[in-house]
């Protein structure tokens, strides 16, 4: 008890530590991914923080078994650089002796992963495309930012202010240029704003300006100075969310058995069954020998993580084109790497089956 209490404890605190470091990584990779949208003008900045809580959801259950691979494989790379595995060994028990603290530790977390990845995901995954979606049709004056030109949705409108006053709810000089059948319509304005009617419509008032129409490359121009000059924002309406298979519920994905459905499902259970596979497969890739260093078991580890979920999403793939049946991929994939922990078991403890037999 006082062992399996150090090794859990050992366990956790790497884990935790791994996890911490990861999540960091994964934010910050998300973070410049979504900037670099919201600064080309396909993302409105007042969203990023929301796509980067979907985003993170979505990839919690791979960031989590990483952590558990990697912590139960440095704690036992630890125990090996320390000579506590020649104690361990010189006491009469076996590497398998492991499996029973390792199992402890690890099963509470892949039931946490299978609920991630079954359920939570998923959930997460949907709100990220509806929240997008809503995005979409947000009117052309909510993606006015000052100092940034802004195109629309339909780029027939280019829009650019130069400063917000928040506090009186107006923005100053104003820039829109539209293009329509090869004209061109060139509006400037002192300021702006917002302006509801008691029927519900919204408009866009602009104050002492100017505006240009004609045609490009003709000397024929409109010009026209206003005062005030009031532009309806027409409403837009959502559209049908097209729903794929990441996004649809588990219990959706059973009762809808098409291929692309049956390959989300062996994804989705795939993941908390590798990370049980992987946490048991760390047990002898951990061996290290004190006088040559560990470079090579952790390079080992690292392709073995790689490969089984690149494995993973290879199987995903050829049973949503059904070349692969849901049943034989995931056993040729988790079976395979069962296969493989076996053999690295038998091949850890092939000396100890000798000294036993002299």
């Amino acid at each position: 008890m006082i062992f399996r209490r150090a090794a859990m404890r050992e366990f956790a605190s790497t884990a935790a530590a791994i996890f911490v470091a990861l999540f960091f990584i994964l934010v910050t990779v998300i973070l410049v991914r979504l900037l670099s949208q919201a600064a080309g003008g396909r993302l409105p900045a007042d969203a990023v923080l929301a796509l980067i809580g979907f985003s993170t959801l979505n990839h919690l259950p791979v960031t989590l078994a990483l952590s558990v691979f990697v912590a139960v494989l440095l704690s036992l790379s630890r125990s090996y650089r320390d000579s506590e595995m020649v104690v361990w060994f010189s006491s009469g028990l076996s590497l398998t002796a492991w499996l029973r603290p390792v199992l402890a530790f690890v099963m509470p977390i892949v039931v946490v992963i299978a609920a991630l990845s079954l359920f939570l995901s998923p959930w997460a995954q949907g709100k990220a495309l509806e929240y997008r979606k809503r995005l979409e049709t947000r009117d052309e004056v909510s993606r006015v930012a000052p100092g940034v030109f802004r195109e629309s949705v339909s780029a027939q409108r280019v829009f650019f202010v130069e400063s917000v006053d928040r506090e009186a709810g107006k923005v100053r000089n104003v820039f829109i240029n539209s293009s329509k059948d090869g004209r061109q319509d060139l509006t400037v304005a002192a300021e702006g704003l917002v302006e509801s009617a008691s029927n519900g419509d919204r408009f866009v008032v602009l104050f002492n300006g100017h505006r240009y129409e004609g045609e490009p490359g003709s000397a024929e121009y409109r010009v026209m100075a206003f005062e005030r000059y009031a532009v309806r924002i027409e409403p837009k309406e959502i559209g049908v969310i097209e729903f794929t298979p990441r996004t649809l519920t588990t219990l959706n994905l059973f009762l809808l058995p098409s291929n692309a459905n049956k390959a989300e499902l062996a994804w989705r259970f795939g993941i908390p069954l590798a990370t049980l596979l992987l946490a048991l497969l760390a047990i002898p890739l951990s061996f290290v020998n004190p006088r040559a260093g560990r470079a090579n078991s952790l390079i080992f580890a690292v392709l073995a993580f790689a490969v089984y979920f690149n494995l993973l999403g290879v199987s995903q793939a050829w049973i949503a084109k059904g070349k692969l049946d849901v049943l034989a991929g995931m056993a040729c994939v988790h079976g395979g790497m069962f296969l493989l922990l076996v053999l690295l078991f038998g091949w850890r403890m092939l000396p100890d089956l000798r000294r036993f037999k002299r």
